[in-house]
């Protein structure tokens, strides 16, 4: 009787981090096939892999000879192709379980996890290991330029990627180098509290092996009980001169670049240039070369590869100018991001910065209502469009008004036009030239900058 031939499946294979597992999968010449919604640029770059994808999510797509379906904590119990697996007893797995399956066969592994973050930093070790020509493989949430892609396959023993803590995801993997760069509240219909956050850091801290290394912002809360009966290398990073990782000689340009001086326990280490603004960019820069140095990586190496980070896709991303007025777009869906961004542009020459955020998911809205609040201080004008329900239901105890009501009650000039149509005229009415529009937001806000570009 022959062995059945492996064919994996994946549930919503045109997710950026689920495609980028079925190309692995395919490299090691695995058959995969699987379903998305529709079609976009992922799905049309896995069928040139000869990837058989079906578009809408039906029982029929569930074949016998599959021998492992992949899903996502996006996809519900009630997916009719989830049913069928279990219905047809095949074995099924989540994402992150393979994911750390999966790196289990890189020694030199790389897990970047935090509130926020991982994809800037994921992305600048990247460019530290291909700088170094070490042949990694990486799988990043966001398209990467110098690869054109959000993943590669590497045949050596690197691997670097991110990792989401939302449904407790991360404690899947068991990383030889561990990255933390934040613990803050966030995914709250999940965590319900910070200190369950703080646990479930914690419990990723103690999956590192002991002669790994745990890397970590020493500006965390209470650092000491996150790092509390950690068995392996622990090195913190930030701006303090304490740290085992910092940066001295800090310099803004005023084309919103950043220049420092990188120490590693009081010995300089590199110069480093950097094409995108903002302090926390700097950390994030020190985390990526902490990770790095731990696989002997050289200074030159790390200096070379985070010259060459210009940025990842909605990340701070410059989408160009019109009439003067230059568009930029982020990521930012949380306040400490948005904070932080809207910091970094006070170091891009403007004169006005007009914010036009798009909240991402009605209970992120609500369970950080009264920090969004405060998280526009460095914005001039803030338009608020309507929530990104992304993966939820309709919640009508929320709204993008209450928020932009919210905003205003700190003094700042905001309000709510929720259209994105209606959005980009009210922004060709009164932007003046010398303006910096930012686009913020994890669900379709770019469309309005990009849209406001081409007329």
């Amino acid at each position: 009787m022959t062995q059945k031939q492996e064919h994996i499946y994946f549930i919503g294979i045109g997710g950026i981090s689920m495609s980028g597992l079925a190309e692995i999968l395919v490299d090691r010449g695995l058959r995969v096939s699987g379903t998305d919604v529709k079609q976009s640029p992922v799905t049309q770059r896995l069928q040139k892999h000869s990837i058989h994808i079906n578009f809408g999510h039906r029982a029929e797509n569930i074949t016998d000879d599959i021998t492992l379906v992949v899903y996502t904590a996006a996809i519900h119990d009630d997916n009719p192709e989830l049913q069928a697996a279990k219905q047809k007893k095949i074995p099924i797995t989540d994402r992150a379980h393979l994911l750390g399956k999966i790196m289990q066969n890189y020694p030199n592994s790389i897990a970047v996890a935090g509130t926020h973050g991982k994809t800037t930093t994921t992305s600048m070790a990247s460019e530290i290991l291909l700088a170094a020509n070490t042949d990694p493989t990486i799988t990043v949430g966001g398209i990467l330029p110098t690869i054109q892609s959000n993943l590669k396959i590497g045949h050596s023993p690197y691997f670097v990627a991110e990792a989401c803590e939302y449904f407790d995801s991360f404690l899947q993997f068991s990383p030889k180098v561990g990255v933390i760069l934040n613990v803050e509240s966030d995914h709250l219909d999940y965590f319900k509290t910070l200190e369950n956050i703080r646990r479930s850091f914690h419990a990723f801290a103690q999956r590192i092996p002991d002669d790994g290394l745990l890397v970590i912002h020493d500006s965390i809360q209470e650092l000491s009980t996150l790092t509390e009966n950690i068995t392996c290398h622990i090195e913190t990073f930030g701006l303090q001169e304490n740290s085992n990782w910092c940066a001295k000689n800090i310099v803004h340009t005023p084309d919103g670049k950043n220049s420092f001086d990188a120490y590693h326990n009081g010995e300089f280490f590199a110069q480093i240039q950097l094409h995108i603004p903002g302090e926390h960019n700097i950390t994030n820069a020190l985390a990526a070369i902490a990770a790095c140095a731990f696989f002997g990586i050289s200074p030159q190496d790390c200096k070379q590869g985070l010259w060459h980070y210009t940025g990842t896709d909605r990340r701070f991303q410059i989408k160009g100018k019109q009439n003067g007025i230059t568009v930029i777009d982020d990521y930012a869906h949380h306040p400490t991001e948005i904070k932080a961004a809207l910091a970094a542009a006070q170091n891009v020459a403007h004169q006005k910065i007009w914010c036009v955020f798009q909240p991402h998911t009605y209970s992120r809205t609500k369970f950080l209502f009264d920090e969004f609040g405060t998280a526009f201080a460095d914005a001039d004008e803030i338009i608020v469009a309507d929530i990104f329900a992304a993966r939820e239901a309709f919640d009508d105890t929320i709204s993008a008004a209450q928020l932009a009501a919210r905003i205003a009650e700190t003094g700042k000039s905001a309000r709510y036009v929720g259209d994105f149509a209606a959005i980009e005229s009210y922004l060709r009415a009164h932007c003046q030239s010398g303006d910096l529009v930012m686009t913020i937001g994890a669900g379709d806000v770019y469309q309005v900058g990009e849209s406001f570009l081409k007329s």
